[in-house]
């Protein structure tokens, strides 16, 4: 049985009935897909399909590739032929561009960090060594003592970075990927962030994402890749209680719940099994593992989590002509154009690396951007107006044609716990995925994965429980891409 019906635990379940295992999946939700989701919304545009927030992945996450593959989404998720991200300095109204080339690593860098207007050429030249430094840190276990319980802000001051280089670079990145600011930041998960992106290899941080609500690919696919696999799905259930028995199984006592506050379940009553991986969060996690699962299980509930807020507008004409901007000297972060994703209008050709100016132009249908805030702690309960009126007057400054466009709908969405903190001295708190107790295993983008909580991690996780939970079985095991099992997902990837 997996419980939880998030990436993590879709993925567990997949391997698991992949090397003929019969496998449960239990979700409290009616939904899959966890906390990368969309939802049906009627407003002032018209019926809407909304994701809850918005995602990105990049070239070298492999697992999550994997999974777009293995349910059928590769096409639906495509990547950027090349790096490209505009950036608009609110101040100055002038956008520069983070690109790369075909050069290899570190060169690909140079040429558009040198270009690159928003920074003096001294801070460039000291932003290239210090990159230099962190692809030395790279190679080393993020959980390491030494890098885990270091900020990154304070590593970077140490490295020469000025303030306005850490909101310009290093924050322009490690915001919309750690989810948090650079002091709040475990310099060890930096480290693996900006090596393993930038300094890897050419195209490792070439820029994907869904181009169709996520619901389709998260739900629709992934429940319909499930089926195809065998895999039992049983929704509007929440897993209660463990309970184990004589004979080495598990009693799982399960209730109708719904996150979503739909009620009526799929599975009240008690379901058994002989292997359990936990894909919940943390907390849930530590109600559910019994006793003896983990040497401190109350470590768990000492990592921290994150918020990410989702401002939504709906412009009645269209005003930004590029297909996502990311902003420096404003509350905006990055905002992307989801009007053909959600159904607003017809296919407007855009693609990730396509040309334009910020500027919008009127006459040429309704336009709905989707800003993604990160970091959100000071915003996250802040009331729809006061929202309304902070963002609706940034997007104006930012994007003339905003001023004069009628905006035909306004909403937020909130994650108050969409990824755990990466606060320094966060690697020794998150636990492998093998438990002290025979049977039960975790998964969840919390566990030692290496990674940030992303979607790449929690699929990994999800691959890692598969592989030792098979491993104990003694049931063989093959990575994803057909071979024996290299390392490729292990917990320190």
């Amino acid at each position: 049985m997996v419980v939880g019906g998030g990436l993590a635990g879709i993925t567990a379940a997949l391997r698991l009935a992949e090397a003929g295992v019969g496998t449960t999946l239990v979700e409290a939700r009616p939904r899959l897909g966890g906390l990368a989701f969309s939802f049906r919304r009627t407003g002032g545009a018209g019926e809407l399909t909304v994701d809850n927030g918005h995602h990105v992945y990049l070239r070298c996450c492999t697992a999550y590739r994997w999974f777009l593959e293995r349910i059928g989404a590769s096409a639906l998720a495509p990547i950027q032929r090349r790096l490209d991200i505009p950036v608009l300095d609110a101040a100055r109204g002038r956008v520069g561009r983070l690109r790369r080339t075909a050069l290899p690593v570190p060169l690909h860098l140079a040429a558009g960090l040198a270009r690159y207007p928003h920074l003096s050429p001294a801070e460039r030249l000291r932003a290239g060594r210090a990159a230099l430094a962190l692809k030395r840190l790279g190679t080393v276990d993020p959980a390491d003592p030494a890098l885990d319980g270091t900020d990154f802000a304070s590593w970077l001051h140490r490295h020469g970075q000025s303030p306005r280089a850490v909101r310009a670079l290093w924050d322009l990145v490690g915001v919309a990927t750690l989810n948090a600011r650079a002091p709040q930041v475990s310099l060890g998960l930096a480290a693996m962030v900006f090596s393993t992106g930038l300094l890897t290899d050419p195209g490792a941080a070439d820029l994907g994402w869904s181009r169709v609500p996520l619901g389709r690919l998260h739900d629709t696919l992934a429940g319909e890749a499930l089926e195809r696999a065998g895999v039992r799905v049983v929704r509007r259930a929440r897993v209660r209680e463990l309970v184990p028995e004589p004979d080495g199984t598990w009693r799982i006592t399960v209730g109708s719940g719904s996150g979503s506050g739909t009620g009526g379940g799929d599975g009240g009553g008690t379901l058994t099994a002989g292997t359990v991986v936990l894909a919940v969060p943390q907390r849930d996690a530590h109600r559910l593992l019994p006793p003896g699962a983990l040497p401190e299980p109350d470590r768990l509930l000492r990592i921290g989590t994150a918020p990410i807020l989702n401002v939504h507008v709906v412009y009645d004409r269209r005003v930004l002509h590029r297909p996502f901007l990311a902003a420096l000297g404003t509350p905006v972060q990055w905002i992307f154009d989801r009007t053909e994703a959600s159904g607003l209008r017809a296919p407007g050709g855009a693609d990730g690396n396509a040309e334009g100016s910020a500027e919008g132009s009127a006459g040429d249908g309704p336009q709905y951007l989707a800003l993604s805030q990160s970091a959100a702690g000071d915003e996250i309960d802040l009331p729809v107006a006061v929202l309304r009126e902070r963002y609706l007057a940034e997007l104006a400054r930012l994007l003339p044609a905003a001023r004069t466009a009628r905006v035909r709908d306004f909403f937020v969405t909130r994650e108050r716990a969409a990824t755990f903190a990466p606060a320094p001295g966060v690697g020794r708190l998150r636990p492998a995925a093998r438990t002290d107790t025979p049977g039960v295993w975790l998964a969840g983008s919390w566990t030692a994965t290496g990674w940030p909580a992303t979607m790449e991690g929690a699929v990994r996780s999800g691959l890692t429980a598969a592989r030792e939970a098979l491993a104990a079985l003694g049931r063989p095991y093959e990575d994803p891409y057909g071979g024996p099992h290299d390392g490729v997902f292990s917990e320190a990837a």
